[in-house]
C-alpha cells in the first residue's frame, strides 16, 4: 500500500515544484534572492520601489523577467505555503 501511495504522490509533488521555468529559478540565484528571506508583504515592497529595486539589481530586468521572478520569490516566500529557504 506505502509503494502506491509513493507512486501517486510523487509525481504530483514533483510537478506541483516545478511551474516555474528554469531561467527564473536561474536568476533569482544569480542574483542572490530566495524566497524565504522575506515574507509576501516585504517582496511586495521590494518590486514596487525602484529604490529597492536598484539595491537588488533588479532594475536592470525587462518588465516580463520581474513579474516572473516576483511571482516566484512570493510563491516561496517565508510566510507561503512552500517557503524555500537556503541551505534546505
Amino acid at each position: 500500500m506505502k509503494l502506491y501511495a509513493l507512486l501517486f504522490f510523487l509525481p504530483l509533488s514533483l510537478f506541483a515544484n516545478h511551474h516555474f521555468d528554469s531561467k527564473t529559478i536561474t536568476l533569482a540565484k544569480k542574483l542572490n534572492l530566495y524566497g524565504g528571506e522575506k515574507a509576501v508583504i516585504q517582496w511586495e515592497r521590494v518590486f514596487s520601489s525602484p529604490r529597492h529595486l536598484k539595491r537588488y539589481k533588479l532594475d536592470r530586468l525587462d518588465a516580463a523577467q520581474k513579474e516572473k521572478l516576483k511571482a516566484y520569490l512570493i510563491e516561496h516566500a517565508a510566510d507561503s505555503d512552500q517557503p524555500i529557504v537556503p541551505g534546505l
